[in-house]
């Protein structure tokens, strides 16, 4: 199993997130559940990234796996 991401898409996942509450974003593209972790990524080295939300609101998850800023878009997805 290759440890270099998969792009699952090139664009952001727009995600209505609750306060408080904490998601797994799939870091390795291979979730069927995009953006969020399925278990995919078992025997690879690539985790999932831990995300709470800090209040009610859209967010935008990296769907290219490149971003800077994981889990959220960073815009890296328009240089693919």
């Amino acid at each position: 199993m290759s440890d270099a991401p998969i792009v699952a898409q090139k664009a952001p996942y727009p995600i209505d997130v609750t306060e408080g509450k904490t998601y797994f974003w799939c870091a390795c593209g291979k979730s069927a559940k995009q953006p969020f972790c399925d278990g995919s990524h078992k025997g690879s080295t690539i985790e999932p990234i831990k995300y709470t939300a800090e209040a009610d609101k859209k967010v935008f998850f990296c769907g290219c796996k490149q971003s800077h800023k994981m889990p959220l878009c960073d815009g890296s997805h328009s240089k693919l």
